[in-house]
């Protein structure tokens, strides 16, 4: 085994540890975080005219993103759920088109609206609370 595979496997099992050990808050926080770095990179690719490289992050961010919609909770989140759930919708949307039209301003546009929500997910940390509960385990689940 090489270094970079070594490197890699060491990766994958810190990552398989963190996971497991993440409250349902901090793996939101995760799926965010992944899909910015992905979206960081497709923005390098694309600006390195790397067309394979690019869209395979920005399959990547989508699929991160799913995951967040997928975590939605319509029946106890109402109305933030719904609406969470059309902007996650339009974030894939907006991956798509910086996709297919090589588009590096869509891509910081989805980036600062992630960012957006991380710091309003941030806000609500159920450690934050008083006995280390807080708003975060009522719906909508996931931002």
């Amino acid at each position: 085994m090489g270094h970079e595979e070594a490197l890699r496997a060491y990766r994958q099992v810190d990552t398989l540890r963190a996971l497991e050990a993440a409250s349902p808050h901090r793996l939101v926080l995760m799926l965010m975080d992944g899909a910015e770095r992905a979206v960081g990179c497709a923005r390098g690719h694309l600006m390195r005219g790397e067309p394979g490289p690019k869209g395979g992050q920005i399959g990547r961010a989508i699929t991160l993103i799913e995951g967040l919609r997928s975590g939605l909770d319509h029946a106890q989140g109402g109305e933030i759920a719904g609406n969470l759930d059309a902007l996650y919708l339009y974030l894939e949307q907006r991956l798509l088109v910086a996709n297919l039209e090589d588009r590096a301003e869509v891509l910081d546009e989805v980036v600062a609206l992630l960012r957006q929500i991380r710091s309003a997910w941030e806000a609500i940390d159920p450690q934050s609370g008083p006995g280390g509960t807080g708003r975060a385990s009522s719906a909508p689940v996931s931002p």
